[in-house]
């Protein structure tokens, strides 16, 4: 997956290019699609700044092995991001866990 494949699993499954994060809550990742978007006027990206901040989430989903677990998630989920509520989908680190956990 690349930031762009990124972008358009989600322009196409909620029509807006909204913003994603990364959190760490207690001990699991959670891969977040926030209710910011580009194409409004106060996001605080620019087009290439966004671009290169989900090619920077992408590298981390992928060294997680992470990247099918968002796709199906988002694909199937009848979740939408709206004010004050992200679309939360957690990561599961398998094994490797502890390499992505330190404090």
């Amino acid at each position: 997956m690349t930031g762009d494949d990124l972008h358009q699993l989600i322009l196409s499954k909620w029509g807006r290019s909204f913003d994603v994060q990364l959190r760490k809550v207690q001990d699991k990742v959670f891969f977040q699609v926030m209710w910011k978007y580009l194409e409004q006027a106060s996001f605080p990206l620019s087009e290439g700044e966004y671009m290169a901040h989900l090619d920077e989430v992408v590298s981390y989903l992928e060294a997680w092995d992470g990247t099918a677990q968002v796709r199906q998630f988002i694909e199937e989920t009848s979740d939408r991001p709206r004010l004050g509520k992200a679309v939360s989908i957690p990561i599961n680190l398998g094994s490797r866990a502890s390499e992505w956990m330190l404090e």
